[in-house]
């Protein structure tokens, strides 16, 4: 069972990539989809910064089940302003 990871600002460009797929199992936690995608790039792994999830377009917290053809975004925060 595959979910869909959307990555933004800064770990998108850490990982090189906008999008991957994780094998998420069955109400694999949004956290541990994180961390599954930090293994698939060790560059996010030394980014401890703190992220927020969103699964089909709702924020939702850490340990939120992900289930199969799910859409989960990590995003991390953003400065702006000016």
């Amino acid at each position: 069972m595959k979910a869909r990871v959307l990555l933004f600002a800064r770990l998108r460009e850490l990982a090189g990539t906008a999008q991957v797929e994780v094998e998420v199992g069955e109400g694999l936690p949004a956290q541990e989809v994180y961390r599954r995608v930090q293994e698939m790039f060790p560059a996010l792994a030394s980014c401890e910064i703190p992220v927020a999830f969103a699964v089909n377009a709702r924020y939702v917290g850490p340990q939120h089940p992900v289930g199969e053809g799910d859409e989960v975004a990590i995003i991390p925060p953003v400065a702006g302003g000016g």
